[in-house]
């Protein structure tokens, strides 16, 4: 099943429980989805025309939750704490829908494979890791391993 697919079966679902605290982060999600497909179709989008695969969907996701991370942040600093529990509730239902994160030290055993064989030069290494890690690791924890292993 597809990511659209299992979010439009979990949106109906959680309308059938009336399960609100996971209705509202399933039906932003839906909608930016929307709003990629049609930003997609503008003739100025560095994309236009080409198809919309899963891995596109799961960064449309992994940027939500970048920006629920970002909202957190600044909720506390504000001490709005009501506020960033709300967003970390909304993290871990949409977290659902991400594959399974690589670990610190899986990322390293990778990104050292990527060392070995191109150097240690940190803008040669940073793209192609995080090419090769997108949608299996968070990239601010992937620049922190390039950072580490190419100083």
């Amino acid at each position: 099943m597809g990511l659209r697919e299992q979010l439009s079966s979990d949106i109906a679902y959680a309308m059938r429980t009336r399960d609100q605290a996971r209705l509202d982060p399933l039906r932003m999600l839906r909608a930016a989805i929307q709003n990629f497909e049609v930003a997609r179709t503008d003739a100025k989008h560095a994309q236009h025309g080409q198809p919309i695969t899963e891995e596109d969907l799961l960064g449309v996701v992994q940027k939500e939750i970048k920006q629920r991370q970002d909202s957190v942040e600044q909720f506390r600093k504000g001490n709005r704490e009501d506020l960033a529990s709300k967003e970390e509730a909304e993290i871990g239902v949409l977290q659902g829908y991400l594959p399974a994160q690589m670990s610190r030290g899986e990322i390293a055993e990778h990104v050292a494979a990527i060392v070995s064989e191109i150097g240690k030069e940190f803008k040669a290494v940073m793209p192609r890791a995080a090419r090769e890690l997108k949608g299996r690791a968070d990239g601010r924890l992937v620049n922190d391993v390039v950072r580490e292993l190419t100083s």
